[in-house]
Formats: C-alpha cells, sequence, structure tokens
C-alpha cells in the first residue's frame, strides 16, 4: 500500500519499511549523500543525508517514512551544514583533486560542486597516510579516504573476507586492512569483490589504467550528481 509525505512541498510516495531517501530517489528527488549505498544496510554515519522532518533534524538514509510527515531538505540551513561537513572532509584526508585519477568520478568532489563549496575554509590536516602498492592488481590510497565504511560492508556483508576494517577513535579512526602485515596483497581481495566496486572516492584504484577515461569526459563532468538520481529515474 502506497502513501505519501511532503519533501521541500513535493508529494513523495512511499511503500510500507522504505526510508526517506529510499522514496526520495524513487521520486527522482536527490538528497546529498555519501556513506549511502541501496545495497547495503544504511547507517548514517556521514551525516550529509541530514534532513528536517517535523522540525526535527534526523538522517534521511535511516528514518523510515511515515504519512503525512513534512521533510525539509534543500533549504539554506541544512545546505550550509553538509557544505561543512564537506569542508572538514577534505581538510581530514589529502585530497589533491586536479592530479587524482577518481577527479570527475568522485562523489566527494561532486558533492562539493553540488552544494557550492569554494574552498575548504578549515586548516587542512595533512595527515600521514602511506599507500598500499603492495597488490598486483589494485592501489589503495589511503589519503582519500572518508571513513564511509562502504568497502568495509562490502567485504563484510557480501564477499565474505573482511578485507577492510575502520580502526582507532574520533579524529584517529582511520581505514585498515585486515592482515597480519597490514598489506593488501596480503588478502584473497580481488577486483571482483564488492568492495573494490563501491568507494565514493578514490581510494581503491584499477593499476595500469590511470587517466583511461579523460578528465572532462567523466560522469561528473557530462552531468552534476544531482542528475544522476533524476537519470536513474528515468531509466537511462
Amino acid at each position: 500500500m502506497s502513501h505519501t509525505f511532503t519533501l521541500d512541498g513535493k508529494t513523495i510516495s512511499f511503500e510500507e519499511g522504505q526510508t526517506i531517501m529510499q522514496a526520495a530517489t524513487k521520486a527522482g528527488v536527490f538528497i546529498p549523500h555519501l556513506c549511502y549505498h541501496p545495497e547495503f544496510k544504511p547507517h548514517g554515519s556521514c551525516k550529509l543525508c541530514t534532513v528536517k522532518v517535523n522540525g526535527r533534524q534526523t538522517a534521511s538514509c535511516t528514518m523510515r517514512a511515515i504519512a503525512g510527515m513534512v521533510v525539509e531538505s534543500d533549504t539554506p540551513e541544512i545546505n550550509d551544514e553538509r557544505r561543512t561537513l564537506t569542508q572538514m572532509l577534505f581538510v581530514e584526508g589529502n585530497h589533491f583533486c586536479p592530479s587524482c585519477e577518481k577527479s570527475g568520478n568522485c562523489q566527494l568532489q561532486a558533492t562539493a560542486y553540488h552544494l557550492g563549496m569554494m574552498s575548504p575554509h578549515f586548516d587542512h590536516f595533512f595527515p600521514d597516510r602511506p599507500v598500499d602498492a603492495s597488490h598486483p592488481e589494485v592501489l589503495l590510497d589511503f589519503n582519500r579516504c572518508i571513513l564511509c565504511s562502504l568497502c568495509v560492508r562490502a567485504s563484510r556483508d557480501v564477499d565474505g573476507k573482511n578485507v577492510f576494517a575502520l580502526s582507532g577513535r574520533g579524529i584517529d579512526t582511520h581505514l585498515i586492512v585486515n592482515a597480519k602485515s597490514g598489506q593488501l596483497a596480503d588478502t584473497n581481495f580481488t577486483l571482483h569483490d564488492k568492495a573494490a566496486q563501491v568507494c565514493p572516492v578514490g581510494v581503491i584504484l584499477k593499476k595500469r589504467e590511470g587517466f583511461a577515461v579523460p578528465i572532462g569526459e567523466r560522469s561528473y563532468d557530462k552531468q552534476p550528481i544531482s542528475a544522476t538520481v533524476e537519470a536513474k529515474q528515468e531509466g537511462y
């Protein structure tokens, strides 16, 4: 049975059990997000998908839709907070977009453009994060990690391998490889793993294919990230 709620004044239909994010996406309405993936159980860690429901903030990827609820998403107040969260993600890692292989396909970069982020605003941390080039097919560049844990969940829940994990607490939280050596080469990770396909930034990269698609011709070079939801809705 279908019910409805309003999102920024638009009537959104939903099925019982759907979240606000799921219903909005199905209706072709984009809500910014980074740690949400439709194939995994949401956990609302990045907070970028925060909306206001009847005046109170909540993560739209975990909040079940309720008939008659009034949801605000695309407002100056909420987008200001999203922009600040995005700026913090940029300064906590080492993101050098002009030279990044993921540029144009990066959800963090595309989200920053969507939110009108013009500068990182905060001082950069410049953390020391060595790359892992031990695997014959894959390069791990931890500098770009935003701790979304999608690779952790994909490796654990889909691949059944537990190759990745988050270690540390607070500002010291970081992505690690579950091997005694800490090296990807000492795991059974392959490019066919689901974990190899879900990184929204440029941490997990296939070797020997750098810039195969020229910058300017990549996904978010051709259309803003908000249009990808509309494109999916239209079946492109």
